[in-house]
């Protein structure tokens, strides 16, 4: 196995630009601005699909290219090619000065210096790290293994893919830092039919490491009995009931419902705006006592994490509510700037083509002192809520509404019955204040998260432990 190339090496020697003439055109471009920077790609990704027995797809792709931004006061401009050279980076200028119109502005400094970040992960290119060959001998023994593993089993998917990104950001004062992000995730679903009656299980798992992990028996095999798990226990599932009642829900994966219905809402743009439903409480009560929250991109090997983020701030773990009291926001540098705030290094974008944005990277609840046994117990009729699938949310009001892909009825304060078509309805910030018991079992996801904003995807993880949940609406499919 090579070394992996440095970040010169990829963005200078490999394309013969010379870095202080690109250094030059940056500060040029830039002098007068409040803010900006010229942020440099090298991507390469692939992915395998097996479906059915058969390899369905297989794709590799390349990409490159730079974005130049410039920000003065609350507007940006923003020119982007997919080409790396100096040629292209010098007719992006005209483009990222016309914001100027005459205005003038201060080179911000105030945000954190590069050179204090820590690297979070390896930079070897996973897409390099195992044959082609031992990747499809991966997905057919996946599928063999759940074939012969239960005879229920009709259909069985899984998929491999893997990223592997380098980037470089310059500044208008001559800094400039990088990262090398590897990115990989393994996905197994499976269809099992029972009298004429057909259920879906799934499960994934991912994370910015290697493909070595899910290459190893031991790991894929419990990601393939976990779809089988769930797809058996759907099959035995009886419709949910409706109404108002106490949820129970279970750790980890179940914090995409906290992410999507707070997390969003403490994003700095929304709150700069007036639009959050948080907009204005800083320093309130926003959720029961015991409640703390953070968003937290310095945790090694996941998802979510990032060494620096795509305007070159070092991540960092920002607690955003504090024993039930807001106490931050989720920010990139313009909105830090604009609200009199400090850079969180949350921005954060899909690509060059893209402007960066406050985005959440791995958010969180922290664990309390309760057992989920205990919790269990004190529930004499409610809904346990054991994975989380998808759901909508509207930011300016918090309101969401989200569906369980695994759920369980609560009877006399034990697990009973699984349930099949439960949604969550409610408030963000008001089920915060309904939250009664955190269990001390605090877990993150597997690693399968993508959060969309405004057209852009970028991969984030999630977590919490067990809680219950005072008072929720529950939608079902139960008739009389």
């Amino acid at each position: 196995m090579t070394n992996s190339p440095t970040l010169d090496e990829i963005f200078f020697a490999r394309t013969a630009m010379d870095k202080p003439r690109v250094q030059r055109i940056v500060a040029d471009s830039l002098a007068g601005m409040d803010d900006g920077e010229l942020f440099l790609e090298y991507h390469q990704s692939e992915s395998l699909s097996f479906d059915d027995r058969v390899l369905k797809s297989s794709s590799f792709n390349t990409s490159q290219g730079f974005g130049l931004r410039s920000v003065l006061g609350e507007t940006t401009a923003y020119a982007h090619a997919s080409e790396l050279s100096e040629d292209a980076i010098k007719r992006a200028v005209s483009t990222v000065r016309a914001v100027s119109h005459g205005q003038s502005g201060t080179t911000a400094l105030h945000a954190p210096r590069f050179g204090t970040n820590t690297h979070l992960y390896t930079d070897i290119n996973p897409l390099r790290e195992v044959a082609f060959e031992t990747k499809i001998t991966l997905l057919q023994t996946i599928d063999a293994y759940l074939r012969t593993k239960n005879p229920l089993v009709k259909q069985v998917s899984a998929s491999l893919s893997g990223q592997w990104q380098a980037v470089n950001i310059l500044r208008a004062d001559g800094a400039y830092t990088g990262d090398i992000r590897p990115l990989v995730r393994l996905n197994i679903s499976v269809i099992v039919e029972k009298d004429g009656r057909m259920e879906t299980g799934s499960s994934g798992a991912g994370g910015r490491v290697g493909y070595g992990q899910y290459i190893a028996e031991t790991n894929w095999q419990k990601m393939a009995d976990e779809a089988l798990r769930q797809a058996l226990v759907n099959l035995e599932s009886i419709p949910a009931p409706a109404g108002q009642m106490p949820v129970v829900m279970g750790p980890g994966w179940c914090g995409v419902l906290l992410h999507e219905a707070i997390g969003h809402g403490l994003e700095g743009d929304f709150n700069r705006k007036g639009t959050s439903a948080f907009s204005g409480l800083l320093g309130k009560q926003v959720a029961a006592k015991g409640v703390t929250v953070v968003d937290d991109g310095t945790l090694p090997d996941r998802r979510g994490s990032i060494s620096i983020d795509d305007e070159g701030t070092p991540s960092s773990r920002n607690v955003l509510i504090e024993d039930g009291i807001l106490t931050g926001y989720i920010q990139d540098r313009m909105n830090a700037r604009l609200m009199g705030m400090k850079a969180t290094g949350n921005g954060r974008r899909e690509s060059f083509a893209h402007q960066p944005m406050p985005r959440m990277t791995n958010t969180y609840m922290l664990g309390g002192d309760a057992s989920p046994a205990d919790i269990l117990a004190s529930v004499k009729n409610g809904l346990y809520i054991a994975h989380m699938g998808g759901g909508q949310v509207d930011i300016t009001s918090g309101k969401f509404v989200f569906s369980a892909s695994e759920a369980y009825l609560i009877e006399n304060g034990r697990i009973s019955a699984p349930v099949k078509g439960a949604t969550l309805i409610g408030n963000g910030p008001d089920c915060l204040t309904k939250v009664r018991a955190i269990g001390n079992d605090m877990c993150l996801d597997d690693g399968v998260g993508t959060c969309g904003k405004a057209g852009q995807s970028v991969p984030v993880g999630v977590g919490q432990p067990t809680l219950l949940i005072d008072n929720m609406t529950v939608g079902g499919t139960r008739v009389g």
